[in-house]
């Protein structure tokens, strides 16, 4: 995957006792328009911190990310890592200092190994390669089954114009995303309120609508990097709106790779609330489903447990009156306005709700508001996979 004017590298520093990579490397050959959003869990990572800070005074032109650690929980020690970090790689590349973001992932709590970083950022540097935006994706990884990268490209001013992203997360996914790492590279050009507007809305439509256990992580950060190695003007009109289409679909690739990838999942659904009295309501009723242990246990039985959808709505906090909810699974009604209307629908249902992926629509009937999440099922797998994560 090549996006032109960007370099990138992917290395073992010896963060993770596995020895796999874990550290990642993405600049850019030119200053950039960027724009980042971060967790709001308030726990923020050290990198979270700093990178708020830094985010509104620095155009930065690239990424330096740790995997195997998430230094977070770590005070000063952890803040003074981040800044040694940022020293080291700029200097390493000859960038003015504070020109990257820093990102880390991993276990909380514990003390990051510096000094494994610093000494292996000088050789990273020295190994940038227009095509290694692959290999940082590789090290970005924790607990990951397999790596999540896309491209996409658009056609302006008789140019073409390249969108790459990278991402990690498998658990500890929930809106306002979860321990979800992702970066975007284009060589577009893009005004500064431009790309911070995009970015927000992409990840609001995209990052913040996936669910895997509900939990939000303390490191969550999405960043975009625009710059112009394209040639052109910076994007507007009909091309603007091109590049946010393709952001758009570039990044729920990326956030539907991350919910397949949901520890132990076997099932994606997209769940869809309609017919609640404001969109602030649909939005509490469809992660409550979405985060509910015995919804997302049924889905991986293939169990068609509509109850246990109208059981969460009712513990919600919304406005709900159980004769006028209507639910379907797999395109087929197994509830109408409060009751069952043809046993043979859950038949019909049963083969299609086997599937790696369908969808589950739930009408509330007494309003306008709507939203929906994509979310995964809950196995075995993921008890067995976090009850030993540290070890």
């Amino acid at each position: 995957m090549i996006v032109p004017g960007f370099r990138a590298a992917g290395t073992s520093c010896g963060i993770k006792k596995s020895g796999k990579p874990d550290l990642a490397l993405v600049v850019s050959d030119r200053p950039c328009v960027s724009a980042v959003v971060f967790t709001r869990n308030k726990v923020a990572a050290a990198p979270v911190v700093w990178g708020k800070a830094l985010r509104t005074r620095s155009r930065l032109r690239g990424i330096v990310v740790n995997s195997g650690n998430a230094n977070a929980c770590t005070g000063a020690v952890g803040i003074r890592a981040v800044r040694e970090t940022s020293r080291v790689a700029c200097k390493s590349l000859g960038l003015p200092v504070d020109s990257l973001l820093i990102g880390s992932t991993g276990v909380i709590g514990v003390p990051l190994a510096v000094e494994k970083i610093v000494a292996a950022l000088p050789g990273l540097a020295a190994r940038l390669s227009a095509k290694g935006i692959a290999g940082a994706g590789e090290a970005i990884r924790t607990t990951d089954a397999f790596p999540k990268r896309g491209i996409r490209t658009i056609r302006a001013g008789g140019r073409t114009i390249t969108i790459g992203g990278i991402a990690k997360g498998a658990g500890m996914i929930a809106p306002n995303m979860g321990t979800m790492l992702a970066f975007a590279f284009t060589d577009a050009a893009l005004t500064p309120p431009d790309a911070r507007r995009l970015l927000r809305e992409a990840a609001d439509a995209t990052f913040n609508r996936i669910v895997v256990d509900g939990d939000t992580s303390t490191n969550d950060t999405a960043a975009l990097f625009a710059n112009g190695a394209c040639g052109l003007p910076p994007l507007e009109g009909k091309d603007l709106a091109a590049f946010r289409a393709a952001l758009l679909s570039l990044l729920l690739d990326l956030a539907l790779m991350i919910v397949r990838d949901g520890e132990g999942a076997t099932r994606v659904v997209r769940l869809t609330v309609t017919g609640a009295r404001t969109s602030a309501e649909a939005t509490k009723a469809a992660r409550a489903a979405a985060s509910s242990p015995l919804v997302k246990t049924a889905v991986h039985g293939a169990d068609l447990n509509w109850g246990r959808v109208i059981a969460v709505l009712g513990r919600a906090g919304i406005a709900v009156d159980p004769m006028k909810v209507s639910i379907r699974f797999a395109g087929e009604t197994l509830l109408r306005r409060g009751m069952r209307p043809d046993p043979a629908a859950e038949r019909r249902a049963t083969p299609k709700i086997r599937a790696e992926a369908y969808a589950i629509d739930v009408d509330l009937g007494i309003g306008k508001g709507c939203d929906y999440v994509y979310f995964s099922d809950l196995s075995t797998a993921y008890v067995r996979l976090n009850s030993g994560y540290r070890s």
